[in-house]
């Protein structure tokens, strides 16, 4: 008997067939087969909202073999991922395919091993239409807001732009963070901070002023930090209260998509997308010595919390055997998943937890192995025992005032032997205080005033972004990473360092649809939305009400947004540059054409004046003594060359750095990667050195 196993990508495909033997073909859909046509609305909006799928274009060689291995076979399974992405694409395959819908030929893998893949393969069932229906109802949603919004911003604003159901509410919450920052009126304050010492030991620890037995006296100038400074002078510290005490540290839970999109921004410096690769790269196969072609994780698009009692089994029984009984809880940890999660997946772990990262490190790609080996501390740490810290708060008197100071010792390292969760706004300091009691006398070493300013709130950053677009209800785990990708590459936002900023282009399209559109960017609006699209899923709600209840408001606020800005045509400002034309004297401004940024004239088209936006390093061109400046290629790639060409030819791909060649004295070049080394950039000199013997801050 011949059956044939239809996955979405080449890799899952080649995994899976060395699972499941020579009487099963795999072939792999290349992701989705059908869609709404690009050309056209494609949803008949008088009929129910009735789509009109169409077979994608360039897809007609994967679908001739589809079709030429379902008619061979004598057994056809649709083992597209398990979500509800997969469930629609496994729908559209039966479809194409004029499979028997009836018929139990679904199946799922959550994780790609041989006991995940066997698993599965027992227990085909039935297409769920509800998870079908809700992906047709958010595909269509989001298809409605794109098709009909987008050429109003493109008549009112500019061509080319986009809205979208959830990039919109996206950049609102980052304009809206920028509005924040604009209006913070910064108030000053004072702290006073003191060193001390006490007789059983010689190393200071810091104390903060409190206030008195009033309670806390909040500083706000130099005269009031001064006045206590002058009560202070020759003042004896003297130990008034000692609180010691145990605080307990729980691991955090296995990763969800979000937290671990989150994590590996914080840790590795990984864009969502990034992550998002390399975690579906884990999920469908890595070949391993000794194991062969298997997925190293389980399904990465998930908010369950939910781990299987033979994942706890292997992790208990590898923390037992590594770091001792002691570092086992006395009870199995079990993690609650939020009220609105979908718990048909566990949460994101590796799939066989005796397989160390540092095993396997030489099978992975860079990506690969720094994504798996976070998966896995963070997966085995979380069925750690407890940390123990011995905690110390004490009240030191002087001069009728109160100093405070606060440390902290680790009794028990538990979990964090392996891993510790980092945080946006991790703040935590302290360390153990010396062996002190009540009434002893401790040695001031130093006491400043010191002036400080109320600081505005951060900008976001893809971490903290992610967070609150999950905090607040919007888009769901998948959405995250194509989202910030797309506000990105329609120039809404951009990337300052780390931080997420809006354009000129963000904030004037923001106002404008918030102003005519305001459920579009309405966070409760948008949140209320996905709980509906929730309900759908799981058969409590009509997916077709769902789109008459958002579409005829929807088609009212376009229609009295037409009317009322007529033929009007907002400008979006133009940055403006120090950077002054040399052709007429004006400033520069940037502006964005089809390979990124440039600098332009703003008398275009007086005068026509056009530059690359060039920044300068710290590297000496060795051809000719100019400077080396930082370039972008037409796809965007970063490159180096010399501030005189084309007179200069001098080009490299690699950065410029500020030390000297200790051979000639020429500007030293650093080659990243695995043969990373630092060289000289004179050709002539044959200088260099590893890159790996470099000291890491």
């Amino acid at each position: 008997m011949s059956n044939l196993v239809i996955v979405e990508s080449p890799a899952k495909a080649k995994t899976i067939k060395k699972y499941l033997g020579k009487n099963y073909e795999v072939i792999a859909s290349m992701g989705h087969i059908r869609d709404l046509p690009k050309s056209t609305l494609g949803v008949d909006i008088e009929n129910d909202f009735k789509p009109k799928y169409i077979a994608i274009r360039g897809k007609e060689d994967v679908v001739k073999e589809l079709k030429a291995g379902a008619k061979k076979a004598d057994k056809v399974y649709l083992a597209t991922d398990p979500d509800r992405e997969g469930e629609a694409i496994a729908w559209h395959l039966a479809h194409l395919l004029k499979l028997d819908l009836d018929q139990n030929n679904r199946v799922t893998f959550n994780e790609i091993t041989k006991t995940g893949i066997k698993s599965g393969m027992k227990a085909p069932r039935h297409l769920d239409m509800d998870l079908i229906n809700a992906q047709q109802a958010r595909r269509i949603l989001d298809r409605i807001v794109g098709y009909k919004l987008s050429p109003f911003l493109w008549k009112k604003v500019r061509s080319g732009l986009s809205a979208g159901r959830v990039q919109s509410v996206a950049v609102r919450l980052i304009v809206d963070r920028e509005n924040e920052i604009n209006d913070f009126v910064s108030e000053e304050y004072w702290t006073i901070d003191a060193k001390l010492s006490a007789k059983s030991s010689k190393k200071l620890f810091p104390a903060k002023f409190y206030g008195d037995k009033n309670g806390k006296i909040e500083l706000k100038t130099k005269e009031d930090t001064d006045k206590i400074l002058a009560a202070l002078d020759n003042a004896e510290y003297v130990i008034e209260n000692v609180k010691k005490g145990v605080r307990k540290k729980t691991p955090a839970p296995p990763f969800t998509t979000s937290t671990l999109q989150q994590e590996a921004s914080r840790k590795l410096g990984f864009q969502a997308r990034r992550t998002m690769k390399a975690a579906q790269e884990l999920y469908e196969g890595v070949k391993v010595k000794k194991l062969g072609a298997v997925g190293l994780i389980t399904y990465m698009r998930t908010d369950s919390l939910r781990i299987s009692q033979e994942a706890s089994d292997a992790a208990a029984a590898y923390i037992g055997a590594t770091y001792g009984e002691n570092y086992l809880p006395k009870t199995r940890r079990v993690y609650k998943s939020k009220s609105n999660a979908q718990d048909a997946h566990e949460a994101i772990r590796p799939t066989m937890p005796d397989v160390t990262p540092q095993s396997i490190k030489d099978d992975l790609t860079a990506d690969q192995y720094k994504l798996y080996k976070l998966v896995w501390e963070r997966f085995i740490a979380s069925q750690m025992e407890n940390a123990v810290l011995n905690t110390v708060q004490t009240d030191i008197g002087a001069a009728g005032y109160i100093f405070k100071a606060s440390g902290y010792s680790v009794a028990f390292d538990g979990f964090t032997v392996l891993y510790e969760e980092s945080r946006d706004d991790d703040n935590e300091t302290g360390g153990a205080l010396p062996e002190i009691n009540k009434g002893d006398v401790l040695k001031l070493k130093s006491l400043d005033g010191n002036q400080h300013f109320t600081q505005p709130p951060a900008r976001y950053t893809e971490a903290s972004l992610i967070k609150a677009l999950e905090e607040n209800g919007i888009g769901r785990p998948s959405t995250y990473a194509p989202t910030i990708t797309t506000i990105i590459s329609r120039g809404y936002v951009e990337r300052e360092a780390k931080a997420l900023k809006p354009t000129a282009l963000g904030e004037i399209t923001t106002k404008l649809i918030s102003e005519h559109f305001s459920n579009i960017v309405n966070v409760e609006f948008t949140a209320d939305m996905e709980k509906q699209l929730d309900e759908v899923e799981v058969g409590k709600m009509d997916w077709e009400k769902v789109l008459h209840n958002f579409y005829g408001d929807f088609a009212k606020s376009l229609e009295e947004a037409e009317k009322v800005l007529g033929d009007t045509k907002i400008k979006v400002p133009d940055e403006v540059t120090d950077v002054i034309c040399e052709k007429c004297g004006r400033n520069m401004v940037i502006k964005n054409g089809r390979f990124g940024k440039f600098l332009a004239c703003p008398g275009f088209p007086e005068c026509r004046n056009t530059k690359a936006i060039t920044q300068e390093t710290e590297g000496i061109c060795p051809k000719c003594g100019g400077k080396i400046l930082a370039k972008k290629s037409k796809n965007g790639k970063e490159y180096f060359g010399c501030e005189k060409n084309p007179e200069c030819s001098f080009m490299t791909w690699d950065k410029p750095l500020a030390e000297k060649c200790p051979k000639c004295s020429a500007s030293l070049l650093q080659k990243k990667g695995r043969a990373g080394k630092i060289y000289c950039s004179n050709e002539n000199c044959d200088y260099e050195r590893p890159l790996k013997a470099e000291k890491k801050n």
